[in-house]
């Protein structure tokens, strides 16, 4: 692992591709697992999304995960874990 999170996402998932950009433009790095390639990042997801394949799923170093956030609430969440 190299990134700061990972961010569990599908292929097709347009909220996550918006926020892979962004993500991207300002330089915060992370791993990507695609839950459909991945049956244990399924379960990872449902856990954290009551029982939901809500994607894009963050889980932070911390044990924390956010489902769809923003930039901003992703920006804030890391200076927390600085």
């Amino acid at each position: 692992m190299s990134g700061q999170f990972t961010m569990y996402t599908t292929p097709w998932c347009g909220y996550c591709h918006r926020l892979k950009s962004q993500l991207d433009r300002e330089g915060i790095t992370y791993d990507i697992v695609d839950i459909e390639q991945s049956p244990d990042a399924v379960q990872i997801v449902e856990s954290a999304n009551d029982g939901n394949q809500t994607v894009p799923t963050l889980v932070y170093a911390d044990g924390t995960a956010q489902t769809n956030p923003s930039l901003a609430q992703v920006k804030e969440k890391l200076a927390a874990l600085a």
